[in-house]
C-alpha cells in the first residue's frame, strides 16, 4: 500500500519537471522537441493516475499524488534555472555615454546596441544587451561594476535571426573566458 504512494511521488518528482521542460520547449518554439518530451510526459501522467483511480478510498495514493506534484515544481524551477534555455535582453538605462561598460559587455561576448533618448532634462543613453539566460549573472556582474545605478528592464527573446549575435557572441564569449582563466593563473 505504502509502495504504492512511494511509486506514485517519484512518477509525480519525474512528471512534473518533464511538463516544465515541454512547456519551455514550446515557448522557445522548439515544438518537435517539445512533442517528443510531451510522449514521456504522456506516458508517466498515464501511469500514475492508473494508480491513484485505482483505489480513491486510499489517501495515501492522493496525498503522494498531490505532494510529488508540488515537490515536483520546485524541481522542475530548479531546473528550468539550471538550464537557462534561450536568450534574454537587457535594457540598462543610463545617465551618460559609458564607453567602457560597452566595451567591457562587448569584449565579454554580448551583443550591445547603444541608443540616444530624451530624458526630462537631459539625454539618457540606452543599451540594449542580448546574451544567453546561461550568462545572466555575469552580465548582471559587469553592468553592476560600470553603471551600478543603471536602470535594468528585461525580457526573453522567443526567437531572432541573423544580426552579430548568431556567430560572433559565441567566438567571443569563449575568448572571454580564455583570458578570464588566464588571468586567474
Amino acid at each position: 500500500m505504502l509502495l504504492q504512494a512511494l511509486l506514485i511521488f517519484i512518477l509525480q518528482l519525474i512528471y512534473v519537471p518533464v511538463l516544465t521542460i515541454r512547456t519551455i520547449l514550446l515557448v522557445k518554439n522548439q515544438t518537435k522537441s517539445a512533442a517528443g518530451v510531451g510522449l514521456f510526459e504522456g506516458i508517466i501522467y498515464i501511469v500514475s493516475l492508473i494508480f491513484v483511480f485505482q483505489d480513491l478510498s486510499n489517501m495515501y495514493n492522493i496525498v503522494s499524488y498531490i505532494v510529488g506534484f508540488s515537490v515536483g515544481l520546485l524541481l522542475g524551477g530548479a531546473l528550468e534555472r539550471k538550464l537557462a534555455i534561450g536568450y534574454i535582453t537587457y535594457q540598462a538605462n543610463i545617465l551618460e555615454k559609458n564607453m567602457d561598460l560597452v566595451n567591457a559587455l562587448r569584449t565579454a561576448g554580448f551583443g550591445v546596441t547603444v541608443f540616444v533618448g530624451e530624458g526630462i532634462n537631459t539625454p539618457r543613453y540606452r543599451l540594449d544587451i542580448v546574451a544567453k539566460r546561461s550568462r545572466e549573472d555575469e552580465l548582471l556582474e559587469i553592468i553592476d561594476r560600470y553603471e551600478e545605478k543603471a536602470f535594468l528592464m528585461s525580457y526573453e527573446i522567443r526567437s531572432f535571426k541573423g544580426g552579430f549575435l548568431t556567430k560572433s557572441m559565441k567566438k567571443r564569449a569563449l575568448l572571454f573566458k580564455k583570458k578570464k582563466n588566464e588571468s586567474h593563473q
